[in-house]
């Protein structure tokens, strides 16, 4: 029986990649809820690229992680033991509950998933924050046209694999930029892009222009860096970049695009986008995805790697060195 509660916590600001003594692995009483509270045994977490943003002492979207903190990380887990009218012993929930086998919660941000829509694990997927960014990111931001060339960086990831698929549903191509051969490969035959580019060995440049002759409409970055310099050489009039991440930047001192101007020469523009900004419409977007998945449209991939809360340390760093395919999960032992 178990009669603690395993928890990660921050205890270092990173510099470069996260290393292990950056990290503490800390064992707490098993929490109580108060009045107006829940218990919830989280079952699985959510890796994501932003959390090593979260761990900056920088100002972001949201305020970093503290020293000391636990760890945050959005889950899936079933409620245990409850003093809240709205949430009863064995719902399945899922909120940012932490890098914490058990978790107290008020109930603000959690929502109830239905597993008659899809299995636990999709839910942090594409029906889960991932597949919302690419929606709404995608839809929104990027506003594709049919016949639009739709460019994705880190195009294998959780949310680029799933703006890909939007895109050829909504009518426009899709090209992805993706590391390895075996992710290029994934991303046409299974994904169904209608082409991938293998960052690691190609000429961006010269790639670019071999699959989008007449210029990108829509840019969906992922990546930052050189990615998005080679983007910028290739926008066709009145292009779109939606900028949903930098992840080639975040172990390192961030850069700027050298060539920016080429969206002065395109009339191109350039907009940040932070999911959370659309939380009143998650139900319209999950309704679709649903649908897509349904049908058959939508693919999901989840890599899910078993383990214990002693394991989110190394897990993490699947995301920064190309480990992962889809959406990365860390599935929690019983």
């Amino acid at each position: 029986m178990t009669t603690s509660n395993t928890q990660c916590r921050l205890v270092a600001r990173p510099v470069g990649l996260p290393k292990a003594a950056d990290w503490e692995i800390t064992r707490e009483p098993l929490p109580e809820p108060g009045e107006g509270e829940f218990v919830v045994e989280v079952e699985y977490l959510s890796i994501d690229p932003a959390m090593r943003t979260w761990m900056n002492a920088g100002r972001s979207y949201v305020p970093p992680v503290g020293i000391g903190e636990v760890m945050r990380a959005l889950g899936i887990g079933h409620v245990t033991a409850t003093r809240h009218p709205g949430f009863a012993v064995g719902e399945q929930v899922s909120g940012v509950f932490g890098v914490q086998r058990y978790a107290v919660s008020d109930g603000d941000g959690v929502t109830k998933i239905d597993t008659a829509a899809g299995p636990a694990p999709l839910h942090l997927g594409a029906l889960g924050i991932s597949g919302l960014t690419a929606y709404f990111g995608l839809l929104d931001v990027g506003r594709p046209e049919p016949g639009d060339t739709v460019l994705v960086s880190g195009a294998a990831g959780s949310v680029g694999s799933v703006v890909g698929q939007i895109a050829r549903i909504n009518g426009a191509r899709a090209i992805g930029i993706a590391g390895g051969a075996d992710k290029c490969r994934w991303l046409v035959e299974e994904a169904g892009f209608d082409a991938a580019i293998d960052y690691k060995t190609a000429d961006l440049r010269a790639e670019l222009k071999a699959h989008a002759p007449n210029g990108i409409d829509v840019f969906f970055d992922n990546v930052g860096g050189a990615a998005l310099e080679a983007a910028l050489n290739r926008l066709a009039r009145g292009a779109r970049i939606v900028l949903s991440g930098a992840v080639s930047q975040y172990n390192d001192a961030p850069r700027g695009p050298a060539n920016y101007m080429q969206l002065l020469v395109a009339r191109a523009s350039m907009t940040g986008f932070v999911i959370f900004d659309y939380a009143e419409r998650y139900p319209e977007g999950v309704a679709h995805l649903s649908e897509w998945l349904r049908t058959g449209q939508l693919r999901s991939h989840e890599h899910i790697v078993r383990g214990g809360i002693e394991d989110f340390p190394a897990t993490l760093l699947e995301l920064f060195n190309g480990g992962n395919r889809g959406k990365l999960i860390l599935a929690l032992d019983p």
